[in-house]
């Protein structure tokens, strides 16, 4: 059933995305600059400290954001996204000033224990909408991280021309600083409580398709798979295809990520009828063959076809995934949000960490390999769950 708000809600949500987008453009936007600080800004030509400070910020968020769930739940949602956006703001300055690597480091982890705002985020749209509603909102919030991620090299790379990468971060500060006015501003200390979409039923949190510990792991699994094919993405598809120019690799790999942004309000309109675990395990499915699929091939064509059906495929496991998420959400959806963020994030780290020590030992393609076979044993785990019945419930639409 289609969500409907009204129209406080959606200026809300809008106000939440908006906010939102700019903390992602910052925070998503500057880690592909890092060699780039290290070299002109420290002077240093210890590269390898790139790949600690792309993971200390996870790493960090990841250990913080359960603790930030229950902040939220007990202090309230907007005050755990304002707290969110100042934290990524004091981050940000402390990188700016920063007169060496470790001072950069950490600002890193000022950056990562106190800012978390896509769970801060979610939490507070749990408050405003529930059901359909709730799980369109989360569409629309990956969709501005992912137009964030699309967005912001290719701006700060236009900037850097002007301005020094480290004193850039002292200008983007401002972002999440403006972002936590308009939130003061704008939006209410404390929403309504959230409706249900169908009037006379229970909410749709009141019946959970799956138990929560399941719906961490198949976030664990799903974040894990996506993230351990970008690393080394592009120096592959260097290496396969040498005639391609860096920005044509730089299309390849967004290919995915705008196929989200074209496609995620239709294609979750065309699946709001589907069973979301059922929808899911297609997704997980289809979302191995593209991977099996650009770890074997050697044509230019047929891998643009490949990446086009991955960001299809990721598009339905991200509707598929927010449903289950707006199901399980009830009063303390700040909780259950942070511990989403954590799984992510812990995926994250061990995603990079994998394929760090498989590209080294069989070759920058196997990440993709990797994602695959990920991505089967989750379709595995949820049909020995359709068969067991250990932890799915009847699913109420």
């Amino acid at each position: 059933m289609n969500a409907v708000m009204t129209g406080s809600e959606r200026r809300n949500i809008a106000v939440v995305m908006l906010c939102h987008f700019t903390a992602a453009l910052a925070a998503l936007g500057m880690p592909p600059f890092f060699a780039m600080i290290l070299l002109q800004s420290f002077d240093s030509s210890q590269t390898h400290l790139v790949g600690w400070f792309y993971v200390l910020p996870t790493l960090c968020t990841a250990l913080a954001a359960p603790w930030w769930g229950r902040f939220a739940d007990r202090y309230g949602a907007r005050r755990s996204l304002l707290r969110a956006q100042l934290g990524l703001a004091l981050g940000f300055m402390l990188a700016a000033l920063a007169p060496s690597p470790l001072f950069f480091a950490l600002a890193l982890v000022v950056q990562g224990l106190l800012g978390g705002t896509f769970a801060a985020s979610s939490a507070y749209l749990a408050s405003l909408v529930q059901g359909a509603g709730l799980a369109q909102s989360l569409n629309w919030m990956q969709g501005s991280a992912r137009a964030a991620l699309v967005v912001a090299p290719v701006l700060f790379g236009w900037l850097i021309g002007f301005v020094a990468p480290l004193q850039l971060y002292g200008y983007l500060a401002w972002l999440p600083l403006l972002a936590a006015l308009v939130m003061l501003l704008a939006l209410p200390a404390v929403p309504a409580p959230a409706r249900s979409d169908t009037p006379g039923r229970a909410a749709a949190g009141d019946r959970e398709p799956v138990s929560r510990g399941v719906l961490f792991a198949l976030q664990f699994g799903f974040s894990f798979a996506c993230v351990i094919g970008f690393p080394y993405f592009i120096a592959d598809m260097q290496l396969r295809f040498a005639a391609l120019g860096a920005v044509a690799v730089a299309w390849l790999f967004s290919l995915p990520h705008l196929v989200y942004l074209l496609l995620n309000h239709s294609l979750g309109t065309l699946l709001h009828r589907w069973p979301a675990l059922r929808c899911l395990q297609l997704a997980f499915a289809v979302l191995a063959l593209s991977y099996w699929g650009q770890y074997l091939t050697d044509s230019l064509v047929a891998l643009i076809m490949l990446r086009l059906l991955m960001g299809l495929a990721m598009t339905a496991c991200f509707v598929a995934l927010h449903r289950l998420m707006s199901a399980c959400s009830g009063r303390r959806a700040g909780g259950l949000f942070g511990r989403l963020d954590a799984a992510a994030k812990w995926a994250g780290v061990a995603a990079g960490l994998c394929a760090g020590a498989l590209s080294g030992i069989l070759g920058l393609s196997s990440p993709l390999l990797a994602a695959a076979l990920v991505l089967l044993s989750l379709c595995l785990l949820l049909q020995c769950g359709f068969r067991k019945h250990c932890f799915i419930h009847a699913e109420r639409n």
